[in-house]
């Protein structure tokens, strides 16, 4: 909270999707959860969900010594958030990177700034210090993990929404990505079939991988599937593209939102990876600068307004 919600307040925003760096044990964290929920409660917001998951778990993704302890801890964190009545978690399955960008100062409109990929530039960096991470370990690390915490999510009722890699290609800088298509993702919902074992419907990521976006977004809808969206857009492929501003990409921004309605449930939704405009501190990491940001949420409120779509 801080500035930052009083930006978000007077945009007529109330709800948060939050970080949390938990440990420890149930009765820790529920204790730090707690004071987190306080503080923003205080400020005017209610935390719906959680992003970046909750706990480190990085072991985990690379099936290292150790991830036993972490997933442990990550099972602690699913039990005290439900206490908290927080019911969502998006995380990824991005091994050993992140979100990747190798460039992030291109210019875009007005002098604005923004990012992109390129999969031969990224190459020409070499491996990461994991080195050789082969797609088989990486599907057969997350088939441990979601055979452990599915069932403990499911028993508290909070919903594992499961980001694309993004960007989605594979091997990159020598780690298979696994998260690169909707087949794959139709997989994963199968290693523990669960009503908690769902999606972040990041738009541009399965864009890249070529998917029929409108068609995928109401299948996983109608399926109940789609915990929790990031609305953004990007020109190009998979091997290379640049993030755009939300009212200047390809992507019927309208169409995806009015699918989104029609889920029948509440979908907590926000704007990702918007450019750095005038006002930005500088030396922010791209796509997450406020001034852009809040060109994006007023652009997705005016669309939905104008579909007389609710929202809160």
């Amino acid at each position: 909270p801080g500035r930052l919600a009083t930006t978000m307040l007077q945009m007529g925003l109330t709800h948060v999707i939050a970080g949390m760096g938990l440990r420890g044990t149930v009765e820790q964290q529920a204790e730090q959860v707690a004071r987190t929920k306080e503080r923003y409660e205080a400020a005017g917001l209610k935390i719906v969900g959680v992003e970046g998951a909750p706990v480190r778990f990085e072991r985990i993704k690379l099936g290292l010594d150790g991830r036993d302890e972490e997933i442990q801890n990550f099972i602690n964190a699913i039990e005290a958030l439900s206490q908290a009545g927080i019911r969502m978690i998006c995380y990824n399955w991005m091994a050993g990177l992140g979100w990747t960008r190798t460039d992030q100062r291109v210019p875009d409109r007005g002098g604005a700034i923004t990012s992109e990929f390129d999969l031969a530039t990224a190459e020409q960096m070499g491996p990461t210090r994991h080195g050789q991470v082969s797609e088989e370990k990486i599907w057969d690390n997350l088939v441990y993990f979601q055979k452990a915490v599915i069932p403990v999510a499911e028993k508290f009722g909070v919903r594992m929404a499961l980001h694309p890699d993004d960007p989605p290609v594979s091997p990159l800088r020598g780690i298979g990505r696994i998260l690169t298509s909707a087949e794959n993702y139709r997989r994963v919902m199968n290693i523990v079939p669960s009503p908690m074992n769902g999606i972040t419907f990041c738009q541009a990521n399965f864009k890249l991988m070529g998917e029929d976006i409108y068609a995928l977004a109401k299948e996983w809808c109608d399926q109940k599937k789609v915990f929790f969206v990031h609305l953004r857009d990007v020109e190009g492929t998979r091997e290379h593209f640049r993030e755009t501003f939300h009212d200047n990409g390809r992507t019927d921004m309208a169409r995806l939102l009015k699918i989104y309605s029609e889920c029948g449930y509440d979908l907590p939704i926000r704007p990702d990876h918007a450019p750095m405009m005038e006002g930005d501190t500088p030396g922010q990491t791209g796509g997450y600068g406020v001034v852009g940001k809040v060109l994006a949420f007023g652009y997705m409120m005016g669309l939905m307004r104008a579909q007389n779509i609710p929202y809160v």
